[in-house]
């Protein structure tokens, strides 16, 4: 690392963690697992459990309005703790603060299937048709993301596998610890996966969801 950029990270001090990625890939899983590692998560409870997502969403109210916002400087507070962001607000985080980025993948067609799964529940019609239009722009959008990502200095990134952290959650809970330094309890975040609650599953496994 470059000196100044050592100097520019110091003077910025703790990064803020932010947990991404499409909505209905499992980023509510990997904060329940930061959480019971021992990070603090920074979130407001609005949003409450239901039958989509048994053990709550960890959401935080004003990320969602990101885009609308000239005054961001309340994502200071979030410095050294976890705050879930989907990836299409990823661009709206404000370069003055530095950010160590968990960003899990899923199959495409698991998050549609998950996604429309929701929007039934909710009494929304779908339409199946759509669904392969539907995954060629999420592929767009995460081939944009991960530009973005790799050329912001502001961003650190772990890319993360939903299917692996569900099949080995011991390893991923390691892998997770490292990337951010903490001394975290790997048993107590492995132990916040629960695979029973990995309901909508690819025919082919994680053949689609994230470009590498």
């Amino acid at each position: 690392m470059k000196l100044f950029e050592f100097f520019r990270r110091e003077n910025q001090g703790l990064p803020v963690i932010v947990v991404s990625g499409l909505p209905r890939s499992g980023t509510s899983m990997l904060m329940k697992m930061l959480e019971a590692g021992g990070v603090e998560v920074f979130t407001d409870g609005v949003r409450q459990a239901d039958e989509d997502n048994p053990k709550g969403y960890f959401e935080l109210e004003k990320v969602k309005n990101l885009q609308k916002q000239t005054d961001r400087s309340w994502l200071r507070a979030a410095k050294g703790k976890a705050v879930k962001v989907i990836s299409q607000l990823l661009p709206e985080l404000p370069p003055e603060n530095t950010y160590k980025v968990l960003f899990i993948n899923r199959n495409l067609h698991e998050v549609i299937a998950s996604q429309n799964k929701m929007l039934l529940h909710r009494g929304e019609k779908i339409d199946p048709a759509s669904d392969e239009r539907m995954c060629g722009l999420f592929e767009k959008h995460l081939q944009k993301t991960k530009s973005l990502l790799e050329s912001s200095k502001h961003f650190e990134v772990l890319e993360l596998q939903y299917s692996q952290v569900i099949a080995n959650p011991v390893l991923e809970a390691r892998r997770i610890r490292e990337f951010l330094g903490q001394n975290l309890d790997v048993d107590k975040m492995a132990g916040a996966v629960e695979a029973s609650l990995y309901r909508n599953r690819a025919k082919n496994g994680d053949t689609l969801g994230i470009v590498s």
